[in-house]
């Protein structure tokens, strides 16, 4: 108890906390884009169960991986060496997650503009997409974002408090976020599009990571924060056409 007290009256753990929820927030921004797609191929009824459980499950996942501090620092030990680059644990689950949204991502956007899909594993008519399928491809994915997350944690702070904090305010923003999010997502087909390139470009982002090139995650928000802007601008643009166009009709 004193130890939290003294954590509570501590300036720079304070710090360290908005820091964190911050990181944490942006690194969720991910898993969420995620979820928000795969949630939207559901039945209707079946989506809004499906984005609770999902966030619900990544929540779990990382209060039960901060439990196993001692653990997940060992994920970052090297096992073996190739290719002058000694690969941890932590490297394999990222290229394996990376290798996963790559596959998912090319899926979609390949379904996207094909209108008429031939019989191969792209073919997303032969299987629809149900529930436990989509809490399955989330749980994948969650535990990736989720391994990601908490290594990412135990560099910025050593107190587990604040770390704790931090999760269940960071899923508490992805809970409130991911039904206006997969909305809009839904209700604009060209940010599906935009969406799935973000997930494309994480997902190589994950595999180089997990062979040990770094790339500052500053330059991928940047990338896609301009892409998002464009878009946006391109939407505005689009809805003042439409405007224009009715407004010619009802002047006939």
């Amino acid at each position: 108890m004193d130890y939290l007290v003294q954590l509570a009256a501590d300036p720079a753990a304070w710090v360290a906390l908005v820091t964190l929820i911050a990181m944490e927030i942006v690194l969720g921004i991910d898993n969420l884009i995620f979820i928000s797609i795969l949630t939207n191929k559901l039945p209707e009824a079946d989506r809004e169960r499906a984005r609770r459980i999902g966030i619900g499950l990544a929540l779990v996942m990382r209060l039960a991986l901060l439990g196993t501090i001692a653990f997940i620092v060992q994920l970052t030990e090297p096992i073996f060496n190739a290719f002058g680059h000694g690969f941890s644990w932590r490297d394999l689950i990222l290229i394996a997650g990376g290798l996963f949204l790559v596959w998912k991502a090319t899926k979609e956007i390949h379904h996207s503009v094909d209108p008429d899909p031939h019989d191969d594993i792209f073919d997303t008519k032969k299987v629809a997409l149900n529930f436990s399928a989509a809490i399955t491809q989330i749980l994948i994915l969650d535990l990736v974002f989720s391994i990601d997350s908490i290594i990412t944690a135990v560099g910025m702070t050593e107190h587990i408090p604040i770390m704790f904090i931090a999760v269940i305010v960071t899923v508490a923003v992805m809970l409130l976020a991911a039904t206006p999010m997969a909305n809009f997502i839904n209700a604009n087909p060209t940010v599906v599009m935009l969406a799935l390139g973000f997930l494309l470009m994480i997902g190589m982002t994950l595999i180089a990571d997990g062979f040990g090139v770094h790339v500052p995650k500053g330059y991928i928000y940047a990338a896609m924060a301009f892409s998002a802007g464009v878009e946006v601008l391109n939407m505005f643009a689009r809805r003042r056409a439409k405007r224009r166009a009715e407004a010619r009709a009802k002047a006939k």
